[in-house]
């Protein structure tokens, strides 16, 4: 392959399944309509974000009280207005920016040149390996460091401004405590409600801002965790602080049992506050560890911490964090509605180190990256349990399936691979495993293509996704897609030598005929629990393994586009349809109901707003929910019809020829040492970038992350430059 051949779509076609030509040059009116959105998207973020760091301060804040002035009259009354200050922008980014996604995959991207130079990156240097957050990158650094500074300077700022206000009043000491403590009570609310409206948008899983940036689902769940401790740090002393205050005056349980019509209403928020405790302590690493179906059913409890906080406050207050609310409740509506579906197993096979594989049959407009992964639901086992997986089959490897590989080491999983052995047996039993599936989800772009070096470092099971990475390389070579790796090692660690047979589910050869041409490919496998080989491991390597077919598919049984990474065009049309619903429904309701019969509740007000939230996503995204449904279905019947899946599991045959394309080597009773592997990489491969990808446990990635760290911090002008990337989530 030429050396710029690199070049790829950010996303494929978005109606059409046809190759894009490589070769044809950007048109001037897409590359000046993004620049336009580009520079749109900066400017709204930028001014949104400088709006709220410095709202503590006297200028913004007397700006602030200007706009409610102004606007008060207004349909739409003040929470109108505060919603079009603080909310509006982050849906205004939500659509403008799936026009930006939908134009970049009109776009391609300019491949590495040979010539360039290796450099550092914010994203994939590695800065803190050890600690509390665990691996910590220099643009996550930089991030922790601006919340910490605005939570720093706000509570400054407010302090003073309190101060200020108290002196005003000649009042006793002790009344002056009390009004000091329930004013900054209330600042130390108002701070953990600006970090409230950050704290869910990393959790929508198919977020247009998570695609925009290109940050996935599993990466952007430890922002979340890192802004829940946050917010309930603050939550819990704006409760507290009145709590004292109220202690002090003698009035403590009053106050708490108090709900008023106009104005706070305090029982609400102590339930709010007792939901978000719950939610808060049961998400702590040791207790999460200890029991994951307590964190995970707890966790369920942000409905009653949404909706008595919205009571608490009333419609007004509610409003500076309803958009980052609204966002992730039009993302659950469309996971409950993808979930719906019910998915058909194409093929199943048991691997003799207790790994199972199921194929999944998806349809061909449904696209995903060799590094995506899925949430299943098996019904026969619980319809309540979902679990992720990595995809561990190519994009390129057929339209119609995906594949996982599930390592059974639980109850679910050993009910599953239960099931799953005695349908192997009988085609009666197999079509009794009904599937859910949410996703897939990932990254927006195959990111492990835009590297010419490439370090996979797994651990156990963690070798699923890098099987899907390796058949993608192939198959991009062998049909001549670009496709920038030239050199690929990857590094396996597992307990024993049984688990081995996995590599078997890439039949390399097959695939890509001769490609040791084109790629160089070492596979380094340490079996740290055995000194040496077994009796029988050759026999073990080719043993075939259990598999069954289920070729009883029917049409339109494959997994739902219902999903937010999918279709850009429609999750913009779903965003933009809620977004025009919402302010149709709040107008309305103001005009119908709110304003002529003078209701004045603001816990009741925020009740109906939150209600109105609710119903433009039921009505107005339900209706583009509908159309985009019936989309799938006669796509899915055309597909069928022209395209059907295809049933069987995929050769396990070697290479008759013998001939080895790779190198392959085996080590018994020891442990990768990547400062060695590291170092004779770097002076093999010279001044490059490498691309070191990680999925195992923690203590894997510490290691990979300190080692990345240490050669770059001590890199030469001739060596490499190490970009840690993690594919391991803890969700």
């Amino acid at each position: 392959m030429e050396e710029n051949s690199a070049q790829q779509p950010l996303l494929s076609s978005i109606f059409e399944n046809k190759v894009t030509d490589y070769s044809n040059k950007t048109p001037f009116l897409i590359s000046s309509a993004k620049w336009i959105l580009r520079a749109l998207l900066w400017l709204i973020f930028i001014s949104w974000a400088a709006w709220i760091f410095l709202y503590p301060s006297n200028p913004v804040s007397d700006l602030n009280r200007k706009w409610l002035r102004a606007t008060d009259g207004t349909v739409f009354g003040t929470a109108g207005s505060i919603f079009v200050v603080y909310s509006a922008p982050i849906l205004v980014i939500a659509i403008l920016g799936s026009g930006y996604i939908y134009l970049c995959g009109k776009e391609e991207i300019q491949g590495k040149k040979g010539s360039r130079l290796p450099r550092f990156r914010l994203w994939t240097f590695p800065v803190f390996v050890e600690g509390p957050f665990g691996v910590v990158s220099a643009a996550e650094v930089i991030g922790i460091v601006v919340f910490t500074s605005y939570v720093i300077w706000a509570t400054w700022a407010l302090t003073v401004r309190n101060s200020e206000l108290v002196s005003l009043f000649n009042l006793p000491s002790k009344q002056q405590s009390v009004l000091m403590l329930k004013l900054t009570g209330l600042r130390l609310g108002l701070i953990g409600l600006f970090c409230m409206t950050f704290l869910f948008l990393p959790i929508a899983r198919g977020s247009v801002l998570l695609r925009l940036i290109d940050i996935p689902f599993e990466h952007a769940t430890r922002y979340h965790v890192w802004l829940g401790h946050l917010t309930m740090f603050l939550f819990t002393l704006h409760g507290l602080f009145y709590a004292i205050g109220w202690t002090i005056e003698g009035r403590l349980i009053h106050q708490l049992m108090r709900w008023k019509n106009i104005g706070v209403a305090n029982l609400p928020g102590v339930i709010s506050l007792v939901a978000g405790l719950l939610m808060w302590v049961t998400s702590l690493p040791g207790v999460r560890r200890l029991n994951f179906e307590l964190f995970f059913y707890t966790h369920q409890l942000y409905v009653v911490f949404v909706v008595f906080l919205a009571l608490h406050v009333g419609d007004f207050i509610f409003c500076y964090a309803a958009g980052a609310i609204f966002l992730f409740m039009l993302d659950r509506f469309l996971r409950f509605c993808q979930s719906r579906t019910i998915v058909d197993v194409v093929s199943t096979r048991c691997f003799p180190c207790g790994t199972l594989e199921l194929v999944l049959a998806k349809p061909a407009s449904l696209h995903y990256n060799a590094l995506g992964w899925v949430f299943l639901q098996i019904r026969e086992l619980s319809w309540l349990q979902w679990h992720p997986f990595s995809v561990s089959s190519s994009p390129l490897e057929g339209e119609n399936r995906l594949a996982i590989l599930i390592k059974v080491l639980g109850d679910w999983t050993e009910k599953l691979e239960r099931r799953v052995s005695a349908g192997q047996g009988s085609e009666t039993e197999c079509s009794k495993i009904t599937a859910s599936v949410e996703g897939p989800y990932g990254h927006e772009s195959p990111y492990h293509l835009t590297y010419e070096n490439l370090i996979l470092v797994a651990g156990g099971i963690g070798i699923s996704p890098f099987l899907a990475i390796l058949s993608d390389i192939l198959h991009r070579i062998n049909t001549a897609k670009p496709c920038l790796p030239r050199n690929v090692m990857i590094i396996w660690a597992v307990k024993t030598s049984n688990e081995l047979p996995l590599l078997q589910t890439v039949d390399m050869d097959s695939i890509c005929p001769n490609f040791s041409g084109r790629l160089n490919l070492e596979i380094r496998t340490y079996v740290t629990r055995e000194s040496e080989p077994p009796l029988e491991e050759g026999k073990a390597l080719i043993e075939p393994v259990k598999s069954a077919v289920f070729t009883k598919t029917s049409k339109g049984c494959g997994m739902s586009v219902l999903v937010g990474t999918g279709n850009i065009i429609w999750s913009g049309l779903y965003i933009l349809a809620s977004t025009v619903g919402l302010v149709i429904t709040v107008a309305v309701l103001n005009m119908l109901y709110i304003n002529p019969y003078k209701i004045e509740s603001w816990w009741y007000k925020g009740l109906l707003f939150l209600a109105c939230m609710v119903a433009s996503i039921l009505l107005f995204g339900g209706v583009v929910i509908g159309l985009w449904h019936f989309w799938e279905k006669n796509t899915s019947l055309h597909e069928t019809d022209q395209d059907p899946i295809e049933s069987g599991t995929r050769d396990e045959t070697t290479d008759k020829s013998g001939k080895q394309q790779y190198i392959n080597t085996v080590h018994y009773g020891l442990r990768p040492d990547f400062g060695g592997i590291f170092e004779t990489v770097s002076n093999r491969w010279g001044n490059v970038d490498i691309g070191v990808i990680i999925c195992g446990p923690a203590t894997l990635q510490t290691s990979v992350a300190k080692e990345c760290r240490t050669q770059n911090l001590s890199r030469r002008s001739n060596q490499a430059v190490f970009h840690f990337n993690s594919h391991t989530f803890d969700l």
